[in-house]
């Protein structure tokens, strides 16, 4: 907008010049000057022409056929070739009559000087423009940055850092603003009622513990007293018998609840060193015998001594129930292979087994508590969903990949902030 502007009053400064120089060229324009011109004259068309040492500014005069409602003065913007050199002229196109005999005044005035300087301000406005663009986009970032610190705090101190309620820090941010202080205030609140809460659920955990599991043991007791008596047939052996496997099966199943709800609430600590290699060795020591049972090969290919601090009670109870699972799913005379590597700088571990597999629906659903692959084995379907609570404790992420009658693959993905040796 502002060359446009700059050229408009240029082209006004150019036009009233070129009207006063046409004045006093007609003004001093008499009949004498004309009639010499026509004597001199052998071409009834012939042009009077004038030209600046510098080719700046021409005047042209000539004879014009007299035309109706011709427009006395027209201004134009025309390439003009004189003396060889072409360049672009301001011109005024003046029609007059004198004696009954129409004549054209043209009078030019160079516009090369115009265009460079229209040039140079356009390109220095353009830069002005850029440098004020990016000064406001700054200074905007600033002052945007400096608003929302308070905000960006709140978030960084008693958002993303907390993982317990009782850990909540609740001392009041500085802010200028009170929105933020309103937002802190009521982030407050909030966290008070969740820590309440919190604070419940542990107490309804400890409640289930002593409520469900007592009974159980009076039962287990009585049933198993009764298995002492003599006087029992085998028909009632056989059904205390089966009762006390139901209470078995009952209570692991409560154990393994509990043991669910303590990870996700976070009442277990991550502070003991962890050897992965100690651990998977030991594992196929413990198991050594299911292993034989089912004829399995076991393929220790541990190749790091990776440290990673954790809970070692259940990383222990990760791998092992990621271990039996592979058992329990085998094919018999199978194998399963123990890997440890770094992709993209984490350190993994990789179960694998040449089981049944499974398909892509399974593997959307096998960490679902009380899902399981297949109806024929036995168990809860709370192994695998006791896994992903653990590794989701220690931000340890699980891939799982399989194929139908191939086998599975469960990979560890460890965190990028442990070291090894």
């Amino acid at each position: 907008m502002l060359p446009i502007l700059v050229e408009n009053v240029v082209y006004r400064h150019i036009n009233n010049g070129l009207l006063e120089k046409k004045h006093k060229f007609i003004e001093h324009l008499n009949k004498s000057e004309i009639d010499d011109f026509i004597e001199n004259s052998d071409d009834s068309t012939e042009t009077y022409s004038q030209f600046s040492t510098l080719h700046s500014e021409f005047l042209v005069l000539s004879r014009s056929p007299i035309k109706a409602n011709q427009k006395k003065a027209v201004f134009s913007n025309e390439f003009r070739i004189i003396e060889g050199e072409e360049s672009e002229y301001r011109i005024l196109q003046y029609h007059f009559t004198y004696e009954k005999q129409g004549y054209q005044l043209e009078i030019g005035s160079s516009l090369s000087e115009i265009n460079d300087l229209t040039f140079i301000i356009r390109f220095f406005i353009i830069i002005v423009f850029v440098v004020i663009l990016l000064i406001t986009f700054l200074a905007d970032t600033f002052y945007i940055e400096f608003l929302l610190k308070p905000f960006y705090k709140i978030i960084d101190t008693k958002i993303r850092r907390v993982n317990e309620p009782e850990s909540f820090d609740h001392t009041p941010i500085k802010a200028r603003s009170r929105d933020f202080r309103e937002l802190d205030f009521v982030l407050n609140q909030m966290m008070d009622r969740i820590a309440e809460l919190f604070k419940k659920e542990k107490q309804f955990i400890s409640n289930v513990s002593h409520e469900l599991l007592t009974p159980i043991a009076l039962l287990k007791s009585k049933f198993e007293n009764l298995l002492q008596n003599d006087s029992l047939d085998d028909n009632a052996f056989d059904k205390i018998a089966g009762s006390l496997r139901t209470l078995d099966m009952l209570k692991k199943i409560i154990n393994n609840l509990l043991l669910i709800s303590r990870i996700e609430n976070n009442q277990y600590e991550a502070n003991e060193v962890i050897n992965f290699h100690e651990i998977i060795t030991d594992l196929q020591e413990d198991l050594q015998d299911r292993i034989e049972d089912r004829e399995i090969q076991f393929l220790n290919k541990m190749q790091h001594d990776y440290i990673f601090t954790g809970n070692k009670t259940l990383i222990h109870i990760l791998i092992y129930n990621l271990v039996t699972n592979a058992i329990k799913y085998n094919k018999p005379k199978g194998s399963i292979v123990v890997e440890d590597g770094f992709l993209e700088h984490r350190y993994f571990i990789s179960i694998t087994d040449l089981g049944i597999g499974m398909n892509a629906s399974q593997i959307e659903n096998i960490f679902n508590r009380f899902a399981r692959i297949s109806s024929d084995q036995d168990g809860q379907g709370l192994g695998l969903a006791i896994a992903e609570s653990i590794a989701s404790f220690h931000h340890i992420e699980i891939k799982v990949t399989s194929q139908i009658n191939e086998g599975t693959t469960f990979m560890l993905l460890l965190p990028e902030m442990t070291k090894h040796n």
